[in-house]
Order: structure tokens, then C-alpha cells, then sequence
């Protein structure tokens, strides 16, 4: 990285990096992009394409199966979740049974519940109608959208790019 280029290409930089030294990578990733230098990178670390990127380009055999800003790709896919917390293991269990024709994966660990859903105001209110008309409480109600892994195994395999400021 002599002299100033405006352009930079980085092939999974961050590859055989304990932790500290990943974090040190996106640091001096994110300083580069600050002083306007453009970076493209690959990378199998979605999380560091989900940090970092500006725009990400999903690549399988040689051509881009989707391309946008981590938010746009993930709004894409309709695998998305509410994920619902209990106080008591007899209320997730509860809620386990009367969601059951939705697909679900209980947490009896975490006393959570979590359930695919299109997200919809009509799918969430009939949610927790069906919870509250059966004095089910749920102390936490959150939203999660799939995440970029997610939707990397939705489009089945292949490489990420991402490309900074």
C-alpha cells in the first residue's frame, strides 16, 4: 500500500488471524475507506462483510447471484424471525404448542422462542393474539432479520465481495 492509491483489492485479509489481529484488519480496513481510498475485498467472514461493506456482491461460478447493502440483501429473503421471550419454562412451553404449525426452535435455556415469519402485521398480531387469549405472557418481543450468512446459505455457495467507501 505504497504511495496513495484510490483503489485497493484485498483477498480474504483477514484469513488466519487470531481475533485481535481480525479486529486490527478491519480497523485499518475502516481507515482506508475514511481518507476516500476505495477497497474491494473477499472475505468468508460474513460478519466483517456485514461491518464493513458499503455495497456487497454475492458471487456464485463467476457471476453475481445478488448485489446491495447488507440491510437490502437481508430484506430479500424472507426467512426472518420474531423472537419471543418468557419468564417461566410452563409459558414457552405453552406458547411451543400453541404456535405449532409455524416453524419454530425453542431455547429452553434462554426461555426463548423463535419463529419464522413473514413478518407481517397480520402473522405477528395473530401471534400474540393467540398467545394473550391463552394468558401466555411474553416478557420480550424482538424482530430479527436473517443475517448475512443466512442469506449467503439461501443462495447457496459461493464468495462475497464487498467493496468500502
Amino acid at each position: 500500500m505504497l504511495g496513495t492509491p484510490s483503489v485497493i483489492f484485498l483477498d480474504e485479509p483477514s484469513t488466519g488471524l487470531d481475533p485481535q489481529g481480525r479486529l486490527a484488519m478491519r480497523k485499518i480496513i475502516k481507515d482506508l475507506t475514511k481518507t476516500g481510498i476505495t477497497v474491494f475485498l473477499t472475505t468468508q467472514y460474513l460478519e466483517e462483510a456485514d461491518e464493513l461493506a458499503d455495497q456487497i456482491a454475492i458471487l456464485n461460478e463467476g457471476k453475481i447471484m445478488a448485489e446491495g447493502t447488507a440491510a437490502e440483501l437481508k430484506k430479500q429473503f424472507p426467512n426472518r424471525h420474531i423472537e419471543l421471550k418468557f419468564s417461566k419454562e410452563k409459558e414457552l412451553q405453552s406458547a411451543d404448542d400453541l404456535l405449532n404449525e409455524y416453524n419454530r426452535s425453542l431455547d429452553g435455556e434462554n426461555l426463548t422462542l423463535s419463529i419464522s415469519t413473514d413478518c407481517s402485521i397480520k402473522q405477528i398480531t395473530d401471534i400474540l393474539n393467540r398467545l394473550e387469549n391463552a394468558g401466555v405472557s411474553v416478557t420480550e418481543f424482538t424482530h430479527k432479520l436473517p443475517t448475512l450468512e443466512a442469506v449467503f446459505h439461501d443462495m447457496g455457495s459461493g464468495y462475497v465481495w464487498f467493496i468500502g467507501k
